[in-house]
Formats: C-alpha cells, structure tokens, sequence
C-alpha cells in the first residue's frame, strides 16, 4: 500500500461526532507508552500528524485520519498505567467499548505491545472481545529496536506462546529503523479485501 495523502478529519468521544463517511476504517490500540502515535506516524510517513508525548495518556480522544481518500486509521485512547486521574481513565474504556461495538465501517484493529512487557489482562480481554465479534486483529510488537535480534526472537516465542499465537501472526515493529512498517501496510490491505469501492 503506498500512502500519497494522509488528512486530520476530527477528534470525538461519542458516537453522535464521528465522521459521517462510509470509508473502511482500521483501530489502532494499546497501552499508554506503547507508541502507538509513533506506529501510525511511521505507517503514515508524517512525522507529527499523530501527536506524540513523553507522558502516557495524552490521546484522551478518539482520532479519526482519512488516508488516501479511501481508508481511515482511528487512534483510539490507550490504556493501563497512563499517569491521569481515575475519572478520565474511567471514561476511556466505555468511550473505546462504543466505538468498537457500534462502529459498522471497523474493519480490523491494530493490537500494539511493547516487546518487552508480557501481554496483561487488558491485552487479552481486548483479544477476546474482538474474537467475540468477530473483528479481525494484527498484533504488532512495537520497540523491537530496544532489544538485540536473539532477545527479540526470544520475547517473540514468549509473547505468542502465551496469547497463542503463530509466530508470523504477530508482527516485529521498530518506529527507528521502521522494521515492520510494510508488513503491517499488507496486512491492512488484507483486513481491507472485502471493501468493495
């Protein structure tokens, strides 16, 4: 997939603002710190379209991005240890629930994680609401630059070991050295293949 225009369409919490268009659109979620911004910036080639902090937490909104004029990339709030107050973390997950329950464009979700973190209950309890309804995922091991080849293979063989997973089910991604970066694109045009324009 080749990426020749990326656009800011708007920001929403609910339902009643999401953009009104038809286009397919791919989720991407995961913790806080995962760099997830920094994913869909090195996805999109722009360095700053998807705004990137040294503090966890800082996508309190939903982000909708129209990509090519054909697709949409939503950024959702991450979650976990993000250092915010209780009643904004509250407000999260229903926010992200909605979305992902009434959103009839979702044609598949992005699930990052840190390479070197174990997947929490959080990672699985989102895997097995997608897998509840249906919603097709691509896990991404974000980081994977931190980490020498041989440690890398290893949290691999971990990691898929026990979300039970096929190792070429789950895709190593570096924002450095954008490892990964065509990998996730074909995948997304494979989440795409049943869009008919």
């Amino acid at each position: 997939m080749m990426i020749k225009t990326v656009e800011f369409v708007k920001s929403a919490v609910k339902p009643s603002q999401y953009p009104e268009y038809d286009f397919p659109e791919i989720a991407f979620a995961g913790r806080s710190n995962v760099g997830k911004s920094s994913l869909i910036n090195t996805l999109i080639q722009r360095k700053s379209m998807v705004k990137t902090s040294s503090k966890p937490g800082c996508t309190q909104l939903i982000n909708f991005f129209l990509v090519n004029e054909t697709l949409s990339f939503v950024d959702l709030p991450g979650y976990g240890y993000a250092k915010v107050s209780k009643k904004i973390r509250s407000q999260w997950q229903p926010m992200v629930n909605l979305y992902l329950s009434q959103r009839k464009s979702l044609f598949g979700l992005i699930l990052l994680i840190d390479i070197r973190r174990d997947p929490a209950k959080e990672e699985f309890d989102m895997m097995e609401w997608l897998e509840a309804h249906e919603i097709p995922y691509l896990v991404v091991l974000t980081k994977s630059d931190k980490l020498s080849k041989t440690k890398q293979q290893k949290r691999l063989f971990s990691i898929c070991s026990q979300m039970n997973r096929e190792k070429n089910n789950v895709i190593l991604f570096s924002t450095r050295t954008k490892k990964g970066r065509d990998t996730i694109l074909e995948e997304i045009e494979n989440l795409m293949g049943g869009y008919n324009e």
